[in-house]
C-alpha cells in the first residue's frame, strides 16, 4: 500500500492548534448572569466568584477523570479535522488521471497505465496498479486481475476506515470516563457525609460538583465523537462503492480491448 509521506501531517497539525485554543480559552473567565435579584452581601459575593470561574478551575474541579477527558477531546478533534480532509473523492479516486488511464488501457499500453498509477499514488490508483500488475496480453486471464483488483481493494480501503473508527472508540470511552469520574465523586461525597455528616456543605458540594463536570464532560466529548464517526462511515461508504465502481468500468475496457485485438 503506498502512502504519501504527509498523509498524517494534518492530523498533527490539526492538535497542535487545538492545544493552543484550548490553552488561550482556560485562561479566559467565564460569563455567569445572575437569574435572581441580589437580596444580600453575602449572595453577591458567591455570584462573583461563580462569575470570576475559569474553564481551568472547571478543569480542576472535575478530578483525575479530567486528564484523560482531554486526551481523548484532543484526539477525537484531531481525527475529526484529519478525516476531512483525507475523506474525499479527490483524495480517494484520483478522478483527474482516470481518463488517462482509461485511455491507455483501450490502446492495450499497460506500462503507460502502469506509470500513471504509480505517478499518481491513492487507493483507485494502488488498486488499478495492482490488477495491472498481473495483466499478461498474450495469455489474458481476467479471473487473476479480478482476484487481484479484490486482494488490493480489501488492503486499500481498510486502512482510512481504521481511522474513522478510532471516533467510535473515543465516543464509547469517552462518557465511559465520565461515568467513572461521576462515581469516583459521588463515593467521595458520601464519604463526607459518613465522617462529618451534612454539616460540611462546602466539601459536600466540592465532591458532586466533580461528579457533574465529569459527566458532561464525557458526554461533550462523546456525543461530538460519535456524530463524526457515522458522518465519515456514510461519506466513506459512498466514496468506496465509487472505487469498486470505476476499477470494474477499467476492468471492462481493458477485456473489450483484448477481445477486440
Amino acid at each position: 500500500m503506498k502512502l504519501s509521506k504527509f498523509r498524517f501531517l494534518p492530523s498533527f497539525a490539526a492538535i497542535a492548534l487545538f492545544a493552543v485554543v484550548t490553552q488561550w480559552s482556560m485562561t479566559q473567565p467565564l460569563s455567569a448572569q445572575t437569574e435572581d435579584a441580589i437580596e444580600s452581601t453575602e449572595g453577591a459575593e458567591a455570584d462573583a466568584a461563580v462569575a470570576d470561574k475559569s474553564l481551568i478551575d472547571m478543569f480542576k474541579n472535575g478530578g483525575w477523570a479530567m486528564y484523560p477527558l482531554t486526551l481523548l477531546s484532543i484526539s477525537a478533534f484531531g481525527l475529526i479535522v484529519y478525516n476531512f480532509m483525507a475523506i474525499k473523492p479527490s483524495e480517494i479516486l484520483q478522478p483527474s488521471v482516470l481518463p488517462e488511464i482509461d485511455t491507455a488501457l483501450q490502446a492495450m499500453d499497460i506500462e503507460k497505465a502502469r506509470s500513471i498509477c504509480d505517478e499518481n499514488p491513492a487507493a483507485s490508483t494502488n488498486i488499478i496498479h495492482a490488477g495491472l500488475v498481473r495483466v499478461d496480453l498474450n495469455r489474458y486471464n481476467p479471473e487473476q486481475v479480478k482476484e487481484a483488483v479484490e486482494e488490493a481493494s480489501a488492503e486499500e480501503l481498510a486502512g482510512p476506515f481504521v481511522l474513522i473508527n478510532y471516533l467510535s472508540v473515543i465516543g464509547s470511552l469517552a462518557p465511559m470516563v465520565g461515568l467513572l469520574g461521576t462515581v469516583s465523586g459521588m463515593v467521595k461525597a458520601f464519604n463526607v457525609i459518613g465522617a462529618e455528616g451534612a454539616a460540611n456543605a462546602q466539601a459536600l458540594a466540592g465532591n458532586i460538583s466533580e461528579a457533574l463536570i465529569t459527566t458532561a464532560s464525557g458526554m461533550i466529548v462523546g456525543i461530538p465523537a460519535m456524530f463524526f464517526f457515522f458522518f465519515f462511515k456514510n461519506k466513506y461508504g459512498k466514496i468506496t462503492s465509487r472505487v469498486a465502481r470505476v476499477v470494474g468500468d477499467l476492468q471492462f475496457t481493458l477485456s473489450t480491448a483484448i477481445s477486440n485485438r
